[in-house]
């Protein structure tokens, strides 16, 4: 039954793991992102709202370059 399930529309399990992929994995690394970027405190908040636009609007490589890019922009906490 299961098996018959994946046939429907004409969809097999290849087809329905690359759809998985290229939505899934995109959702997740935007929702990610924008956790990040809402969480977390920057060295100006223009910094932080050029981040949220940028992650909105570039769907797949604004989320990569702010997780890739992210360190050198966040402000450095003194733990004392």
């Amino acid at each position: 039954m299961c098996f018959m399930l994946l046939f429907i529309g004409g969809l097999g399990l290849v087809e329905v793991l690359i759809i998985l992929l290229f939505t899934i994995f995109p959702l997740f690394l935007l929702i990610w992102a924008l956790v990040d970027i809402i969480r977390s405190e920057f060295k100006d908040s223009v910094t932080k709202l050029i981040w949220v636009i940028v992650v909105i609007f570039v769907p797949f490589a604004g989320p990569l370059l702010y997780l890739i890019l992210r360190k050198g922009q966040k402000a450095k906490h003194n733990n004392i």
